[in-house]
């Protein structure tokens, strides 16, 4: 991945983020992903690259999206696979509340997996306890490989779950081995960088979530060193076993059969993204444990985002301001109505 395209994609994140934070606190979360969506596709069809989303966000709630299989940018330079999440967060995001962030991840044709968005099990650690997950194991088998790898007691254990009602039993289950748990609304993808980070007081990250997050939560995992394994879940076992639901998951496992993946099945993560020609970039929206959120005065914006290059593992924290002038600003406006 050409270094140049890694700054590129730190502008697209910044814009998409930009545009969510006009819908900050509104309390509509489609209106901010589609804000986010409209920048992002507009600034990636400005650069000179022959990109392909293989894996995006919007199937399973009926959001806005950038859609598997879109071709974006002008056509011309370097093949590029792209796995997006325009707002990671978009529900903390209209309720104002911590860690919403505009991330992306972009990588050669053959890079990522190519999967439907649906519904994914997710199970992240660091770099000091890779090879020590196993999802075929239950949580509390691997609470204790991690906790004995770190040479900690279950007591000094932090893990963090997706505060969903499907996850109530697993809380509890982590709560009563004596661990302590962070629950977090939505975000995973910043909780699964926090596992890779050596200042991160977070030890492993268990969520089923969506696969979109998932893959380019995976990105920065593999650029940082750590490790994750996967499981694409079709969506009655995950939302209730009714007709409509599974008349959904019939066609999630069909896309996924299409596309040579089994559901049900653990994904290591080098399955999840297949080489280091990588960049995973994220721009913070609201004020979170990875990134600062954007600090707007009438015209003046400030952003802040992590860009990481998979080949060379570089971490770059970016802190951008942003002069708007009248038309950007008026760009920005447009989106947020």
């Amino acid at each position: 991945m050409d270094r140049s395209l890694a700054i590129e994609f730190s502008r697209i994140t910044e814009a998409a983020a930009l545009a969510g934070f006009t819908w900050l606190g509104r309390g509509d979360k489609n209106a901010a992903d589609n804000a986010a969506v409209t920048a992002m596709r507009f600034m990636l069809n400005n650069i000179n690259m022959d990109a392909e989303i293989v894996i995006g966000e919007g199937e399973i709630d009926e959001a806005p999206m950038l859609y598997i299989g879109e071709k974006l940018g002008t056509g011309k330079g370097e093949k590029v696979s792209i796995a997006v999440d325009p707002i990671d967060g978009t529900r903390m995001t209209a309720m104002g509340q911590a860690n919403a962030i505009s991330v992306l991840a972009a990588g050669g044709a053959e890079t990522f997996l190519r999967a439907p968005d649906m519904y994914m099990e997710k199970l992240v650690v660091g770099p000091e306890l890779k090879g020590m997950i196993d999802l075929n194991l239950d949580i509390e088998q691997n609470c204790r490989r991690v906790a004995s790898r770190l040479g900690k007691s279950i007591s000094q254990l932090t893990v963090m779950v997706l505060a969903k009602p499907r996850h109530d039993d697993v809380i509890k289950q982590i709560q009563q081995l004596g661990a302590r748990v962070i629950c977090i609304p939505d975000g995973d993808v910043a909780g699964s960088v926090l596992c890779c980070l050596p200042d991160s007081d977070v030890d492993m990250l268990y969520g089923i979530g969506g696969a979109p997050e998932g893959v380019v939560a995976a990105a920065a995992i593999r650029a940082l060193g750590g490790d994750m394994q996967a499981r694409l879940l079709p969506r009655h076992l995950v939302k209730g076993d009714t007709p409509e639901n599974r008349q959904i998951a019939e066609q999630e496992i069909q896309r996924c059969k299409e596309n040579g993946v089994e559901v049900n099945t653990v994904l290591p993560l080098e399955h999840l993204v297949k080489d280091d020609n990588l960049v995973f970039v994220a721009t913070g929206i609201t004020n979170g444990d990875l990134l600062k959120g954007i600090q707007r005065k009438d015209n003046l914006a400030t952003t802040e985002t992590l860009l990481i290059r998979g080949k060379s593992r570089t971490i770059r924290r970016i802190q951008s301001m942003h002069y708007l002038d009248r038309k950007d600003a008026e760009i920005y406006e447009l989106l947020s109505e």
